[in-house]
């Protein structure tokens, strides 16, 4: 029970809880900016009504989960000299740079251009009011890079000297950490996955509004994008996973072991399916494998070594000194499995439900419909599926919105906690990262606010979002069809002296 409530674990559970909310945000604010980016450009390129409808629902379903992004990620930044004042003072000459970066470049590159956006609809001709759009998504995916990259260094330290007569790190080559391959491949995989999530979601809100027969037009051209999105992105992120994964054998041995519960080194290892063991006594008791592909995706090779939980646990106290050096092997194994798992499921079925919604081209004429009529779903060339399996279909797509959210949390617990006891992997342990001079009731009470806090956020985020989400595309006005020509307006705007700040 004293372990359970010491500062240290309280620290860390506040933490997570605020890292893992944020993190619901993050994804689909990166994939709904380029999502809704896409959408405008084929609104210029066509002038489509339908694109223009697309591009106002999704943006606007993009501010809303812009705003409570940045709330959440300003609280989390406070947690830092909050709870972890040992490890602000530590890192902060490394860790404080890229963070800095991501504020006074990417932060303020992404909010610049999104207020263009938001209030240059009838204020800038088209083209560039869309690029406005364009730079909020090169921003967004700049401001992950810069975190991912601090986030990186974390788990391979790079570019840096200790200083022993200041007690802490400095950093010595910037481009180092920024460049480094534990960051390139772990901003692959998380941008890869960012997507993945945008097209999710995307799907899901478009199935939706077909299984209903409302705004068939735009959201037929919603679903036809997000499952490409998904399929595409799906794709990437196996491949991105599987060279980070490759990465993570080589720097954090531990944490490829503790994802399989392999124990004991071995040639040839393999894949759990499913494991239950005894932890104390460092063994599984039942265990479903498939041979040699831990070993393939490890080392691109069927029989190679790959080293265990008790192996790497010697090697570790041996360089490090004495002490328990494993993870917490359960939440690991599990939070690996459901991190897969999840994210193959949307695969699966945007897979599944591109080759239903095929193209006109590929159907009998009896099969095809107008562009205003929901799709059929069909299997095989001359068979449409009946009422219940289409309504079946829908209705997993309609969930599938949030599948990649919870592969995506479970994603940043296997990273974080897979790397424990370490908060900088080899370089400072957790339980001298946290704040000294903070009390178990002081973080208690902090956790408390900040859950009840968040708990109100995400009520009101779901409501916003249910809200227009229900309400569906706009209506369009005459303004909206025939944007300015000039910055500022034209003639139209004669009678208003104050129209650019309207």
């Amino acid at each position: 029970m004293d372990l359970a409530l010491a500062p240290e674990t309280l620290a860390r559970w506040q933490f997570g809880i605020t890292t893992v909310y944020h993190f619901l945000f993050v994804p689909l604010t990166i994939s709904l900016a380029a999502l809704t980016a896409g959408l405008q450009t084929a609104w210029v390129r066509t002038e489509k009504e339908k694109y223009l409808k697309a591009t106002k629902f999704w943006g606007k379903l993009f501010l809303i989960n812009i705003a409570m992004g940045v709330v959440t990620g300003i609280v989390q930044e406070f947690q830092f000299g909050m709870n972890w004042s040992d490890y602000s003072r530590f890192v902060g000459d490394i860790f404080g740079a890229p963070l800095a970066f991501e504020a006074l470049i990417a932060f303020f590159f992404e909010s610049t251009f999104i207020g263009l956006w938001i209030f240059g609809w009838d204020k800038l001709p088209k083209r560039i009011h869309l690029a406005c759009i364009w730079m909020v998504s090169i921003g967004t995916i700049l401001s992950a890079y810069f975190i991912l990259a601090a986030n990186s260094w974390m788990q391979h330290p790079v570019g840096y000297k200790i200083n022993k007569a200041r007690g802490r790190a400095e950093l010595t080559d910037f481009w180092q950490v920024l460049t480094q391959n534990t960051a390139l491949a772990q901003a692959f995989h998380t941008l890869t996955a960012s997507f993945l999530t945008g097209g999710a979601f995307m799907v899901g809100i478009a199935a939706f509004h077909l299984f209903r027969k409302r705004h068939v037009a735009v959201m037929k051209s919603s679903l036809r994008l997000g499952l490409v999105t998904v399929v595409i992105a799906g794709l990437l992120t196996a491949i991105s996973g599987d060279t980070l994964g490759k990465v993570m054998f080589k720097q954090q041995p531990m944490k490829m072991a503790a994802a399989e519960a392999l124990w004991d080194g071995q040639e040839s290892a393999p894949f759990s399916i499913f494991a239950y063991g005894d932890v104390s006594k460092g063994h599984n008791t039942v265990e479903l494998s498939i041979p040699g592909i831990l070993s393939f995706l490890a080392d691109d090779d069927f029989n190679s070594y790959v080293p265990g939980i008790n192996d790497t646990n010697k090697a570790e106290q041996e360089k490090y000194g004495p002490g328990d050096y494993r993870p917490i092997i359960p939440v690991t194994f599990w939070a690996f499995r459901w991190m897969i798992g999840f994210g193959m499921a949307s695969f699966a079925i945007g897979l599944v439900g591109l080759w239903l919604t095929r193209k006109k081209f590929m159907l009998p004429e009896h099969l095809r419909v107008g562009e205003d009529e929901v799709p059929h779903l069909v299997l095989f060339r001359k068979k449409a599926l009946g009422p219940k399996l289409s309504r079946l279909y829908w209705l997993i797509a309609i969930w599938t919105l949030g599948f990649p959210l919870i592969a995506n949390s479970w994603g940043w617990i296997f990273t974080e906690m897979g790397r424990q006891p370490w908060v900088v992997y080899g370089v400072l342990q957790t339980r001298s990262a946290v704040s000294p001079g903070v009390s178990q009731g002081e973080v208690i009470t902090s956790m408390t606010v900040f859950t009840a806090l968040y708990a109100i956020l995400a009520v009101i985020e779901v409501k916003l979002l249910v809200k227009y989400i229900k309400a569906g595309p706009p209506e369009l006005t005459d303004d909206d069809l025939n944007p300015p020509t000039k910055i500022g307006g034209d003639s139209r705007d004669a009678d208003k002296p104050m129209a650019f700040s309207y």
